[in-house]
């Protein structure tokens, strides 16, 4: 387990950070920001070393929120980096050049955020959503004392994750991708459930090769999915990735298997939603469109990163590749029927 969580608590992804050309006031242009953003990270959490890069070139007075743009669309602060980095870029961009703005916060794309402790209070809701999911209630994650909220926090933000084990194991979320042993010794999938954020990508054209694909350039064009999964310990071993993407997208693939017809029922009843304070649904209402499901094709799946075949054991995905606030966040692509 301590390997598959260095692999996710290093990851980082190679930034170059370009000032946007309204808000340069001195000749030469200043030089891109290169920094190396942590996957795990946000990108607001750059803006200290960000800012002082740039202090030079800005316009006088004092600077609106800190916002970022990649191809011209304002990037969400609340989405992990790494995650922002699977869904917007099908065919991988190193460096991923992004624009910082100073001025002129889009409030009519992107919620208010009062930089890290906007942050801070994202994360530990999610953490509390999470928590819920898993255990039906989330008293471990309310009733954490405050030096363990601060220390779970510096832990996430400074990357140590010898500290965030440390403290998380206070609040006993164990995933479903925990083995026991049963009788036998055989290892056996605990049964539970996983919070899952899905980010659905819809294309009418196929492509081949992932540069080819189309750029995503409106949020309108995301479908943004809290929905949990729930695996059964006597089907854990089998149940797949497949399948549990297929479990979270019945607007898309209507014929489910019979072993999550049960809990999907139960998920629609305690659908997850966003605090009323970030304005937004997580269960997006741009899923709305039923396809038949020999007409919808899976083009991408990846998760930190990664593009897993999509036979891998579920329990084995949530195991190694979950975020530090417990959510497996999975970028999809599909290919549907064009609307006529």
């Amino acid at each position: 387990m301590e390997e598959a969580q260095k692999y996710v608590w290093e990851g980082a992804i190679p930034l170059q950070i370009h000032l946007h050309e309204s808000e340069v006031t001195t000749l030469p242009t200043p030089p891109p920001a290169l920094i190396l953003a942590p996957r795990i990270g946000y990108l607001p959490l750059l803006v200290p070393q960000i800012k002082p890069h740039f202090s030079n070139a800005l316009p006088p007075g004092s600077p609106d929120t800190v916002w970022f743009d990649y191809n011209g669309l304002p990037l969400k602060w609340y989405i992990p980096t790494g995650v922002l980095f699977d869904l917007l870029c099908a065919e991988p961009e190193r460096p991923w050049n992004l624009t910082v703005h100073f001025r002129g916060y889009p409030s009519n794309i992107l919620v208010p955020c009062e930089g890290e402790d906007s942050v801070k209070w994202s994360f530990i809701n999610s953490l509390k959503e999470a928590a819920y999911i898993i255990n039906g209630n989330c008293k471990n994650v309310m009733n954490m004392s405050q030096p363990d909220q601060v220390e779970l926090w510096r832990s996430v933000l400074n990357g140590n994750l010898e500290a965030y084990v440390r403290i998380s194991s206070k609040l006993k979320l164990g995933t479903v991708g925990d083995e026991y042993a049963d009788g036998g010794g055989q290892g056996q999938v605990k049964t539970g459930r996983v919070p899952v954020r899905l980010y659905v990508w819809s294309v009418s054209e196929d492509f081949d090769d992932l540069e080819d694909a189309p750029q995503i350039d409106s949020w309108d064009k995301i479908s943004y999915i809290n929905r949990p999964v729930e695996i059964h310990g006597e089907e854990g071993n089998y149940f797949t990735l497949q399948d549990a993407v297929k479990s979270i997208l019945p607007e898309y693939f209507p014929n489910k298997s019979s072993t999550n017809e049960e809990s999907s029922r139960d998920e629609d009843e305690n659908e997850q939603t966003v605090p009323s304070e970030e304005g937004e649904k997580y269960l997006s209402e741009n899923v709305e469109s039923c396809y038949p499901s020999d007409n919808v094709e899976i083009k991408l799946v990846r998760i930190q990163g990664i593009e897993p075949k999509m036979e891998i054991p579920f329990s084995w995905v949530v195991k190694k590749l979950t975020n530090p606030e417990h959510y497996l966040h999975i970028c999809v692509c599909l290919k549907v029927p064009q609307v006529l």
